[in-house]
């Protein structure tokens, strides 16, 4: 199994990043650190997630943030890494864009 990351899921990913940093140096790090080792777990449970809003969605273990993906053939594409905190309104316009 393949993963390729989208444009929009890095920004967000990179907007996560300077968020935890912000609050104390070295957690932005880790916060990506965490998030690719989530993305980079697709090689092996890519297609087994529940599938919300028609995306399939990781509710990462270590912050409050999902990522969403779609399967095309053998590669996980992911499309966005969401906050959870948000609005689900606010979500739910995130993933239709």
């Amino acid at each position: 199994m393949k993963t390729r990351i989208l444009r929009s899921a890095i920004e967000d990913l990179a907007a996560g990043r300077a968020f935890y940093e912000e609050r104390s140096a070295g957690i932005g790090d880790y916060f990506a650190d965490c998030m690719f080792a989530e993305i980079d777990s697709l090689v092996f449970q890519a297609g087994h997630h529940r599938v919300v809003q028609g995306y399939h969605r990781i509710v990462t273990r270590k912050f409050p943030y999902a990522i969403y993906y779609k399967m095309s053939g053998q590669t996980a594409v992911v499309h966005r890494i969401l906050d959870c905190r948000r609005d689900p309104r606010w979500i739910s316009e995130a993933l239709r864009a």
